[in-house]
């Protein structure tokens, strides 16, 4: 019990600490809009305290209270208007509740984090109850302090992260009750941020596999489990098709229309930015990009059943963790934020920590080079690799990284999970005794 609550400090302290990094930004003056005086923009990215929450304050009908999708839509030059927000129906009631009380766009930021901080804190005790100790990687991590704040990843994070909880520590429960529970959960993340998606097809293969019996495998209890995600994802965003379809929609199109260009950060920009200006190359991407993700997939959920035929159990945690790599290496956009996404499972799977601390290092440069980038871009001033630093350690950064998903999505598949680990060091983050679960 005391770890877990050690555990919690850690990473309320961490959440203070990002939470303090944004709102560098804020005020100390506000124009007529709520917009932070005198130069944000110039602030944002110089001082390297942009957030998204911030910055979207203005443009979205956000300052002005609007409930999202019900009566906005989409311009012919992809402009989102009355409303409408680029995510999916759960963030954007999440995005309207922060901004009920705030008019500023520091009072958004604030009451957003107070908004999310909770769920961090959630991520925190059950990545404690699971892997021990490990999770400290959550709570003590620089991402946490970058980005905590810097979008609204937080909850979907926590839809992930309680799924595995669910299926692993729900002990009392059958397997299949447990897998449907956390199905409905995957169903609520793909609400927020659709990622968690990804997650519901090694779950349903896992329990095919630990649900059978000596004669069949458990087809029932894995359809049962696609089921419960589809009808959960559906069931949220039915009543936004219903009172504004036009609005519901306009936030799928948006995504779809989004081009590779200097806001996407993806390897996809920063390997062909001299032909980004082609609408060939675009065309291109909107195939090529979706692609490569779902081979990617199909090696992962693939390599997950040998290791089934070879161990007896399906690796439904570690081949998440690789359909992650492959979507965040191959998607068209990479925010620097989706780091969050990855961090719980450094906790729970064991991958060497060469691989975890490569990765963060060179996330660290990407996440603060980008913006110092930004702003040399903005300004006018030299910004090629050979003008300095900052270029130079975003490249390391960028493909670092990119080179760290590939070798990760190998790791994660070849490492064990750390959920079913128990030692003296773990005993001090339970609650309870527990035996492991499949």
């Amino acid at each position: 019990m005391s770890g877990l609550v050690a555990l919690c400090m850690f990473t309320a302290l961490a959440l203070a600490l990002g939470y303090a990094n944004k709102a560098r930004c804020t005020g100390p003056l506000f124009d007529e809009w709520g917009r932070s005086e005198p130069a944000y923009q110039e602030r944002a990215y110089g001082d390297v305290c942009y957030s998204d929450i911030q910055n979207l304050w203005i443009g979205r009908d956000i300052d002005r209270h609007v409930f999202p999708y019900v009566h906005g839509g989409i311009e012919p030059d992809g402009t989102l208007y009355g409303g409408v927000v680029e995510y999916p129906v759960l963030t954007g009631v999440l995005i309207w509740v922060g901004a009920l009380f705030a008019d500023t766009d520091a009072g958004f930021l604030a009451s957003s984090a107070l908004l999310m901080a909770p769920f961090g804190l959630a991520v925190a005790w059950w990545l404690g109850r699971l892997s021990g100790w490990r999770a400290l990687l959550w709570a003590l991590s620089p991402p946490l302090v970058l980005y905590a704040f810097h979008n609204w990843d937080l909850p979907v994070v926590a839809c992930a992260v309680a799924a595995v909880f669910v299926v692993h520590r729900w002990t009392s429960a059958s397997l299949r009750r447990r897998a449907t529970a956390a199905a409905v959960l995957l169903g609520l993340g793909f609400a927020l941020k659709l990622y968690p998606a990804l997650f519901v097809l090694p779950l349903a293969l896992y329990v095919l596999t630990e649900g059978r019996d000596e004669r069949r495998f458990d087809v029932r209890g894995a359809l049962q489990v696609v089921g419960a995600a589809v009808g959960t994802a559906v069931l949220a965003n039915v009543p936004f098709m219903l009172a504004g379809f036009g609005g519901w929609l306009a936030s799928f199109d948006f995504q779809s229309r989004r081009q590779v260009d200097i806001s996407t950060n993806s390897i996809w920009y920063w390997g062909f930015r001299h032909w980004t200006e082609y609408e060939g190359f675009q065309s291109a991407m909107g195939v090529v990009s979706p692609l490569l993700m779902l081979l990617s997939f199909a090696v992962a959920c693939a390599v997950g059943w040998l290791r089934y035929e070879r161990t007896g159990t399906y690796p439904w945690i570690q081949v998440s963790a690789a359909m992650l790599c492959g979507f965040l290496l191959l998607h068209k956009v990479h925010s620097p934020q989706y780091t969050l996404w990855l961090l719980p499972f450094f906790v729970l799977v064991a991958v060497r920590w060469g691989w975890i601390v490569a990765y963060l290092v060179a996330d660290l440069a990407m996440g603060i080079s980008i913006f110092r980038w930004f702003y040399l871009n903005m300004a006018g001033e030299p910004n090629g690799i050979h003008d300095g630093f900052t270029s130079q350690a975003l490249m390391i950064g960028v493909w670092g990284r990119a080179a760290l998903l590939v070798g990760l999505f190998v790791a994660f598949l070849a490492a064990r999970s750390t959920v079913d680990d128990f030692g003296p060091v773990r005993s001090a983050f339970r609650l309870r005794s527990e035996s492991p679960a499949r």
